[in-house]
């Protein structure tokens, strides 16, 4: 089967909500939620056919930028049409499906440049494919870390402007965050223990400093969850921990690169 038919069908239905939802915007009406996870789940699901047909073949796994691109996008969006039946965070969706739509079109039309497919056993793939989830996944609990820092400032300054007006509640977007983080850090769980079970040696030379800060990095977010559930940590706390934790994780995937090529010359 071609990508081709399943990424326009996506990008069209992307397209299609995110105008009716711009027009309902416009008209300072509410969307008809059921409206938007049907047409969302209809785009999502071409969307995770297209990733399929794009991401598997015989000669191994493409994951070059725009596929992983288009693979972090649609996890994101299928989080929030979750959120949808119990939050109102249809707003947000204004900003994702338009990320949908231009990521399933990139992947499917874009150059897909020299990286060769990986061709390992399915346990790496497997490996591979979640460090890649969790770190974008991670990375998008840091954006709406930020997003919840603007958002209480322009509350505390009593101006809010713009799309911030059109954000969900603060106590909302913050229960956000944390879905952001737990379904990052069990992610990344999943993906140290898929390293530990696959690869011969998590702590061989080449490996044990992204092993090591990748184990920080979770014992970072592992605490951040743990507070927010025990101590209720929550604002400026909890966004300072999520930083931290990204710039660890950040050291893991690119530091170690780093470390290897200009310090250990390896």
């Amino acid at each position: 089967m071609h990508p081709l038919l399943p990424s326009l069908a996506a990008a069209c239905l992307y397209a299609g909500v995110t105008g009716y939802q711009g027009l309902r915007l416009v008209q300072r009406t509410m969307p008809d939620k059921r409206l938007l996870l049907l047409l969302g789940t209809l785009a999502l699901v071409a969307h995770g056919v297209s990733l399929f047909v794009q991401l598997l073949s015989p000669s191994g796994l493409h994951l070059d930028f725009f596929n992983a691109s288009s693979l972090i996008a649609a996890a994101v969006i299928l989080l929030i049409l979750l959120a949808l039946y119990r939050m109102p965070v249809e707003n947000l969706l204004l900003l994702l499906f338009p990320l949908g739509c231009l990521t399933v079109l990139f992947a499917e039309f874009a150059p897909s440049g020299t990286a060769p497919a990986i061709s390992e056993q399915p346990g790496i793939l497997a490996h591979i494919l979640l460090s890649i989830l969790a770190y974008g996944m991670l990375t998008i609990a840091v954006f709406q870390s930020l997003l919840l820092l603007l958002q209480d400032h322009h509350l505390k300054h009593k101006h809010p402007s713009g799309l911030i007006k059109n954000f969900p509640p603060l106590q909302t977007m913050e229960s956000l965050l944390f879905g952001f983080l737990l379904a990052g850090w069990l992610l990344l769980s999943a993906s140290l223990v898929s390293g530990w079970i696959f690869l011969d040696n998590l702590f061989a030379q080449h490996l044990v400093h992204k092993t090591l800060l990748s184990v920080l990095a979770w014992v970072v977010f592992g605490l951040l969850l743990w507070g927010r559930h025990q101590l209720g940590w929550r604002g400026y706390k909890a966004i300072r921990w999520t930083l931290a934790g990204f710039c660890l994780l950040m050291l893991a995937y690119f530091g170690s690169k780093l470390v290897r090529e200009f310090i250990l010359h390896i």
